[in-house]
């Protein structure tokens, strides 16, 4: 069984806050329609929180942005009007389709810092709804489905996987899990789906004798049935579904057309996609190259 290995690289949002950013990588730009995929931390962040450390309003076309915390808060508001707290173990789904922008803000942590931990994932949408009207939908921790075995507690984010459906509305096959197991419990990947992979937020696991270690993401083979045993206590985002064919990517525009892309960029600058109404003070400029 070969098992692609992707290593995390460092990426400067601005204002000093980084992540560890995985997809896309040059030697796998997709995962199923996952075509972003950003560990947010853990970051420690002072007391009071500056303001340039949030994500300040910006565009995007053609994906759902997936936002999934285990540690700290964040406040997103977007061009729909859509004003929300995210909390660990909840879901923040916002679907840009033709056209939304939104800003990421530490408002609930401004004041005693604190750390913040979490994955944004993009998920590309299939061609029939890139030109979707936006949307925006959030599902609490309560409302996701979850799971447990020996050694093993999981939650299922998206789609449906080990008899499992989340409520979230997708647009393609997929499926996406948080997967806590105790040192020496394992699991398997679900099945039915041509296009896997696991990535190991926290400790060290094993699959064929092969230790793998914090940070990293594992794509396997389509037919791979792999055994994936942890180490030492660990927690694992599982994740994958059909291919979508192929994407043009820049800065936060998804696209089957480059010159989709082109557009979105001009309505960016002209002033075509809308602010949200409750964040309209300020916003991120397109910029000179690819982000």
């Amino acid at each position: 069984m070969s098992i692609l290995i992707i290593d995390p690289r460092s990426h400067d949002l601005g204002g000093g806050f980084t992540v560890a950013r995985v997809l896309p990588y040059r030697r796998r730009r997709m995962v199923g329609p996952f075509i972003f995929f950003d560990r947010m931390g853990p970051n420690l962040l002072p007391a009071p929180v500056p303001m340039g450390q949030d994500v300040r309003p910006h565009p995007h076309i053609g994906l759902s942005t997936v936002t999934y915390l285990f540690e700290g808060q964040m406040r997103h508001r977007d061009s729909l009007g859509f004003d929300q707290d995210i909390l660990p173990g909840d879901l923040n789904w916002m679907t840009a389709g033709k056209g939304i922008s939104h800003s990421e803000r530490f408002d609930g942590m401004r004041e005693d810092g604190g750390l913040i931990d979490g994955i944004q994932a993009w998920v590309a949408l299939p061609e029939a709804h890139e030109e979707d009207e936006p949307s925006f939908a959030h599902y609490s921790r309560d409302d996701l489905p979850v799971f447990s075995d020996s050694g093993l507690e999981g939650r299922l984010i998206a789609g449906n996987a080990f008899g499992l459906h989340s409520p979230a509305r997708i647009h393609s096959p997929l499926f996406y899990i948080d997967i806590s197991l105790q040192s020496g419990a394992s699991i398997t990947l679900p099945e039915g789906y041509p296009e896997r992979a696991v990535y190991i937020a926290n400790g060290k696991i094993e699959i064929e004798d092969k230790l793998y270690v914090s940070g990293q993401m594992l794509v396997f083979d389509a037919d791979a049935a792999p055994r994936i045993k942890a180490s030492q206590p660990s927690r694992l985002m599982l994740l994958g579904g059909d291919p979508l064919g192929e994407r043009h990517i820049w800065w936060n525009f998804v696209s089957s057309r480059k010159e989709r892309i082109e557009q979105a960029k001009e309505d960016w600058e002209q002033g075509r996609i809308a602010l949200p109404p409750h964040d309209n003070q300020e916003f991120i400029p397109l910029p000179d190259g690819v982000a």
